[in-house]
């Protein structure tokens, strides 16, 4: 909350002048409501169309009004009864949600509608709509300000608040979907070294697949994995692996360790389960990359926007939770370096035995054709997940035949 309080209270100080050699900030209108606004912290407990409304005041803006994505990133929806759901795939507010980035646009007579997106780091929550009489430099900062607070705040309340979770899901959750969802990480997390974005389906009715990244200051860490059957026993095995994959992790576990930690865990606690899945972990710093199959579908390699056909592909060890099927000695540990730019995909095997509109299966290279054109016209990592798994559930009539799940990671390190 600290950032966002920080951001709020530089922005009306942009501008200066020159007294002799000293520059000293000059107030604008609508400081002291603001400084009012902070002193009193219940300010920043309060309900969060309560907390956008006095805030708005405060900066001096005319409205605005919060629109977060649902669960599948079709709709934004208001957290207002007086604005509509507006598409993500077919409007302005949807445009800034897709690209991350400002869009502005007039409203009649009233004025001006700034859209900004709602980002916490990499992950995309919604969009903010401010309505102002006219776009200044003051306002468009004060918007971005206000932004950046509220999408701190909502990422802070969500995780217990239910209102937002109502507002953002469109059918019943059966219940190991409810069960599994509650494990997963955001969508999206990166830094200046690289971006995890991850998207997965049916959302209301997963079975046994779960996605699971994060980050240190050095390494990325990211799993994805495919219990069997397709039933509250499947979402439990996946629910017990990410917890013994996490609970390894945060000891600083080597990816040996990880893996063997799944294993115990199952053996002990869900002795007639199993579950496939890809371990890895990318060091941030030189590229190297290293990964643990327990057998799984082996990774995608994109490299200079063609895909590298084969590059992961290694002989799989035993699903996780059936070590006595392991052959004398420990797990297989992979490794190999990244280029700058590389992406790499790791899936689960719903997404390639999903069918095309010719019934004809998606396939590994349809695949990976659809995220290297993707990735050629520009789009984001999330927004080509995003649009890659509309287009197989709009194929299937939201009807998949499994559980698909595609986590994707680009290494960028800072040039130079």
């Amino acid at each position: 909350m600290a950032r966002g309080v920080r951001l709020l209270r530089e922005a009306p100080y942009r501008a200066r002048v020159r007294r002799g050699e000293a520059e000293v900030a000059t107030p604008e209108p609508g400081d002291e409501l603001l400084r009012d606004f902070f002193a009193d912290p219940a300010n920043l407990t309060l309900e969060l169309s309560t907390a956008v409304a006095r805030c708005s005041r405060a900066l001096g803006l005319q409205h605005a009004v919060v629109y977060l994505v649902d669960l599948q990133q079709r709709h934004l929806v208001p957290l207002t009864d007086v604005a509509s759901t507006l598409p993500v795939d077919d409007s302005l507010a949807g445009w800034s949600y897709r690209t991350q980035s400002l869009r502005v646009a007039e409203s009649g007579a009233d004025g001006i509608t700034a859209w900004f997106p709602l980002l916490d780091g990499a992950e995309r929550l919604g969009v903010l709509a401010v309505h102002t009489p006219s776009l200044t430099s003051a306002s468009l900062t004060r918007g971005r300000a206000l932004a950046t607070l509220l999408a701190i705040m909502i990422t802070s309340k969500r995780a217990y608040k239910d209102s937002f979770v109502r507002r953002t899901r469109t059918e019943r959750m059966h219940l190991p979907a409810e069960m599994l969802r509650a494990f997963l990480p955001p969508r999206t997390i990166g830094n200046g070294h690289v971006v995890s974005t991850a998207v997965l389906e049916p959302a209301y009715d997963l079975g046994g697949d779960a996605f699971d990244h994060s980050l240190t200051e050095s390494m990325l860490h990211t799993t994805v994995l495919d219990a069997m059957g397709h039933n509250l026993a499947s979402g439990l095995t996946s629910a017990v692996a990410m917890a013994a994959c996490r609970n390894s992790r945060r000891t600083g576990a080597d990816l040996p360790e990880l893996v063997e930690c799944v294993d115990d865990a199952l053996t002990r606690w869900l002795p007639d389960q199993f579950c496939t899945g890809i371990l890895a972990q990318l060091d941030l710093a030189t590229g190297m990359l290293r990964w643990i199959n327990c057998g799984h579908p082996a990774p995608l390699l994109i490299r200079d926007d063609q895909l590298i056909v084969d590059a992961m592909e290694r002989e799989a060890d035993p699903p996780m939770g059936l070590p006595a099927l392991l052959a004398a000695g420990g797990r297989q540990m992979h490794e190999m370096p990244l280029e700058p730019g590389d992406r790499v995909l790791m899936y689960t095997d719903g997404i390639t035995e999903a069918r095309t509109r010719e019934e004809k299966l998606l396939g590994l290279e349809r695949f990976a054709d659809y995220v290297i054109r993707a990735t050629a016209a520009g789009e984001l990592a999330p927004e080509i997940l995003r649009r890659l798994i509309h287009s197989i559930l709009d194929t299937q009539a939201n009807q998949l035949r499994d559980d698909a799940t595609i986590l994707l990671f680009e290494w960028r390190p800072p040039s130079g």
